[in-house]
């Protein structure tokens, strides 16, 4: 059953290769990224990738694709509803 709120193009599928290589559809912003996170937003809300010596291989902006190689420990789904990084004054009073 699909999601009423989303539109035909806005599915998001995460494919993770033997806890090594990660690729996800649907990512509509990066927040921030080092290597042991990378925090991003989807069509879905927040998305947290959590590891050890993470590096972006690709992102294409006009798809919202990436490609994140390194040791994968978590993936984790944030707010449903944060689909775009908080302003500095919206993180004070979080």
């Amino acid at each position: 059953m699909q999601d009423k709120n989303l539109k035909p193009n806005q599915n998001q599928n995460l494919i993770l290769e033997n806890r090594r290589n990660l690729s996800i559809s649907g990512i509509t912003d990066v927040d921030s990224f080092d290597e042991k996170a990378i925090c991003l937003y989807t069509h879905l809300g927040e998305l947290t990738i959590q590891g050890k010596e993470l590096h972006i291989d690709s992102m294409s902006v006009e798809t919202g694709d990436m490609t994140i190689t390194g040791d994968i420990w978590s993936i984790i789904y944030g707010d449903k509803e944060r689909k775009s990084p908080v302003s500095f004054l919206g993180r004070l009073f979080r």
